[in-house]
């Protein structure tokens, strides 16, 4: 009878109930399920206080951190940074205001905060005076803006790069203390058409300088069938003075390699070396030796 009342299933006496057996009832009614929701009570309570304790100890160590980077939201933009930064063990924080972003952010073992970049008090919890970056990339203009000058105004020494949908508001988020602003489809268009006229190509990169632009690339040449650099110096190949090209990577037979190999090193058949320069200086090299191809 305690199970039944309790629970509420209500099957009825299972048998006929003395006035003591119907005051026990009683009293169980009154007091048993009230101590049952109670206690059930005091579990969500005490599940509430372990997330608070978690969440103020995530806080806490965010507040430690110094020299880190913020990402001002966790789009496809920002968890490609996020991953980036993550690959390459530098600490960062990301603030995004949906939670169940916020739970996949936490799933990745990433720091985060949940709350709305827009809001002075949210970049101060992701210890914004002590960062070294801030990279803003929100879903729209308007709200990068209003961040990019809030962060500014917070830190003024922080390197700071904003993310911007439409062209045109870049030099608003300039002036607004952004120091680079990113268009992602404008730099997705140019690289696309850049492998799409030189394919052959391992990467490209564009530098604003002044009112110009320098398009650099980076491309592999296999000396295998190159016989004129087959025991030759690096220093003495000719590559920088003549088509002012910079040799800044060998790959060995091997496949070990070197960063910046040195000027004093013998090139061989086996080698592959990376060069880099304008397209323009490459294209010259290939049409002089186009065994490499």
């Amino acid at each position: 009878m305690t199970l039944f009342t309790m629970t509420t299933v209500g099957f009825g006496e299972v048998h006929p109930l003395s006035d003591l057996g119907r005051l026990w009832t009683s009293f169980v009614i009154v007091f048993g399920v009230s101590g049952f929701l109670y206690m059930l009570s005091e579990i969500g309570a005490e599940l509430v206080e372990f997330r608070v304790y978690k969440e103020n100890q995530k806080k806490r160590k965010i507040r430690k951190m110094k020299n880190h980077y913020i990402i001002c939201g966790y789009g496809r933009m920002g968890a490609v940074i996020a991953k980036e930064l993550h690959e390459k063990n530098h600490p960062f924080v990301v603030v995004e205001l949906d939670q169940d972003k916020v739970d996949k952010i936490s799933a990745l073992g990433y720091q985060s905060i949940l709350g709305d970049a827009t809001i002075e008090k949210t970049l101060e919890e992701a210890g914004i005076h002590e960062a070294a970056g801030i990279v803003v990339c929100l879903n729209n203009d308007p709200d990068n803006l209003f961040v990019t000058l809030t962060a500014r105004s917070l830190n003024h020494d922080a390197f700071l790069v904003s993310r911007c949908s439409q062209i045109n508001n870049k030099p608003k988020l300039k002036q607004a203390g952004a120091d680079k602003v990113v268009n992602p489809y404008t730099a997705g268009g140019h690289r696309m058409a850049e492998l799409l006229i030189s394919p052959e190509l391992e990467d490209t990169v564009s530098l604003s300088l002044s009112q110009d632009i320098v398009d650099l690339a980076i491309d592999e040449v296999n000396l295998t069938n190159l016989n004129s650099f087959h025991g030759v110096k690096i220093k003495d190949s000719k590559i920088r003075e003549e088509f002012n090209l910079v040799i800044i990577g060998l790959v060995n037979g091997d496949g070990s390699y070197e960063i910046n190999p040195d000027p004093e090193l013998q090139l061989s058949a086996e080698h592959t070396v990376m060069i880099m320069g304008q397209k323009e200086q490459l294209q010259q090299f290939k049409d002089k030796f186009p065994s490499h191809i």
